[in-house]
């Protein structure tokens, strides 16, 4: 074995970086559209005083929740505890890095799921990508991530899109592929378009499936929210990460406390809204 020589794969990979590099323009592009949205997604989150956005998301949670009332109440708690304890900023910087990553992932990941349910030499091609990007450890997808967008909130998105994009594509293909060919038959009978076919039938009938994915997708990026902070990304994260690095117990239980706490209100509004439409 030891006559084997070895493959130069890291010298490969900083060859093609470097390439890559050459691009600066086109990496350029990308980090101030990326940025932009950040920052639009901060605003919005911002502009409200606090108590006015804890009113109109315990409003939401009232619309979703079918009459029960533990989902607001839990809301009201949630975000006046996060308040209350000095991690407001931080917990919408945090809001707009989830929702910029969710919001990307999901515009690139629902075509990519569609596009797999239609050929199965995409889905051949795209599986082996998908199962790269869900075992890769979190961690190595800071490397590009810095290697062409620097440091700062933007390379803490593109981390996140990578690690959360894999739930969307693949549960939009399962449920366009789960949907019966009986309804297929009869689309086809009454002479639907492709087009028609796939927003009259298709993708209302696999909505709760997707609807599932775009959930995993939300929680996988706010996973990513510490992990971000070591490259730059404001929010909880970057709390968090501060506390771990100077031994400060409290600090850190307190930040966490505040992430689980988002997490569990985004998680339960993305399944009472889509409980609440397939009711409908």
């Amino acid at each position: 074995m030891d006559s084997i020589p070895r493959l130069p794969l890291a010298e490969w990979i900083d060859s093609f970086v470097t390439w890559l590099r050459g691009a600066a323009g086109f990496f350029d592009v990308i980090r101030n559209g990326i940025g932009w949205l950040v920052d639009r997604f901060e605003d919005i989150l911002t502009f409200p005083p606090a108590w006015l956005f804890i009113i109109i998301v315990v409003g939401l949670a009232v619309l979703v929740s079918k009459k029960k009332i533990g989902l607001p109440i839990f809301t009201l708690i949630g975000l006046y505890l996060i308040y209350n304890l000095g991690y407001w900023d931080g917990a919408m910087l945090t809001l707009a890095l989830v929702l910029t990553s969710a919001f990307i992932a999901l515009v690139i990941g629902i075509p990519l799921g569609i596009w797999m349910s239609k050929s199965k030499i995409v889905e051949s091609i795209l599986k082996p990508m998908l199962d790269l990007m869900q075992t890769m450890p979190a961690f190595v997808y800071l490397i590009p991530a810095v290697a062409f967008f620097g440091i700062g909130m933007v390379p803490g998105v593109v981390a996140s899109v990578i690690f959360a994009m894999p739930p969307t594509v693949r549960l939009t293909n399962l449920g366009i592929r789960q949907v019966s060919n009986e309804l297929i038959e009869a689309a086809d009978a009454f002479g639907s378009t492709p087009a028609q076919k796939l927003f009259k039938v298709e993708l209302p009938m696999a909505k709760g499936t997707i609807m599932a994915g775009v959930n995993q997708s939300i929680m996988l990026a706010l996973s990513m929210v510490v992990i971000a902070a070591m490259i730059g990304a404001r929010g909880l994260g970057q709390e968090v990460y501060y506390a771990v690095g100077q031994n400060n117990e409290g600090k850190g239980f307190e930040t966490g406390i505040a992430i689980v706490i988002i997490a569990i209100i985004l998680d339960r509004l993305t399944q009472s809204f889509n409980s609440k439409k397939e009711e409908g």
